[in-house]
């Protein structure tokens, strides 16, 4: 039956960024598919395990500004289920200023946690599936700014267009064992990253009258891609960033 591609049963997950927004949704999803999920989040992810169950949903906390957890990150999830099968690659911040005045710091801090623990947890990941014999699904979360520049946001900007380009290609790599490598770019979600955005009246009308569907997306509508591209449903599907947008780059 073709909805049993879509079963996430008996796979086991690692969601970064899960204590709200899209990670939140996206454990969710995984949970709902039948799988089991460690969640990774600078804070507690205790609103997600209530939501979720213990049974199904385990976190810790760690700082993805460095790769230090990283070992831990894997260590934890084998520990608590014995292998690992997908990863989610969503914790991510941003920064806004000018770019004539943008800070290293603004920059360093938003490229660690964007793209440098990214791609080292996805190798460490990647180890694993290797270890395994699995195969395995690696998905990151790019952004509308993987595709264009943006305003005020350079280190962010550079950030998600590289989350594109490493997802090409670590699929060129990994694919002779068995595991997919893919991305999901989330239009204008309604996350905290974007509360600046839909409080400013202009910028959430300017951007409102684009965005063809209408309307601020939500972690739910990106529940649908996330369990396709960690089910074997996209098991031919590689080095893809999926845009989730309500028709926003259609315009």
């Amino acid at each position: 039956m073709i909805l049993d591609m879509f079963s996430l049963s008996g796979k086991t997950a690692i969601v970064t960024g899960s204590d709200t927004g899209l990670g939140q949704g996206i454990s969710k999803a995984f949970v709902e598919a039948g799988a089991k999920v460690l969640g990774v989040s600078r804070s507690a992810s205790t609103a997600t395990q209530e939501m979720l169950g213990e049974e199904n949903f385990s976190y810790i906390t760690a700082d993805l500004s460095t790769i230090d957890p990283v070992d831990t990150i894997i260590g934890t999830a084998l520990e608590k289920f014995g292998r690992l099968d997908i990863l989610v690659n969503n914790a991510g911040i941003i920064k806004r200023q000018d770019s004539i005045e943008f800070s290293v710091e603004n920059w360093d801090l938003v490229l660690n946690v964007n793209l440098r623990t990214l791609f080292f947890l996805s190798q460490a990941a990647a180890k694993q599936f290797v270890k395994q014999n699995s195969g395995g699904k690696i998905i990151s979360v790019a952004s509308m700014l993987s595709y264009q520049g943006g305003i005020r946001v350079p280190s962010y900007t550079a950030s998600k267009s590289a989350v594109k380009g490493l997802t090409m290609t670590l699929a060129n790599e990994w694919a002779k064992y068995g595991i997919n490598v893919n991305a999901i770019a989330p239009g204008y979600m309604a996350t905290n990253n974007t509360q600046a955005l839909r409080e400013d009246a202009d910028r959430s009308a300017a951007i409102l009258e684009r965005i063809p569907a209408g309307r601020w997306g939500t972690p739910d509508d990106l529940m649908g891609a996330a369990v396709f591209l960690a089910s074997s449903a996209s098991d031919y599907v590689n080095g893809f960033t999926l845009a989730v947008d309500g028709g926003w780059l259609a315009r």
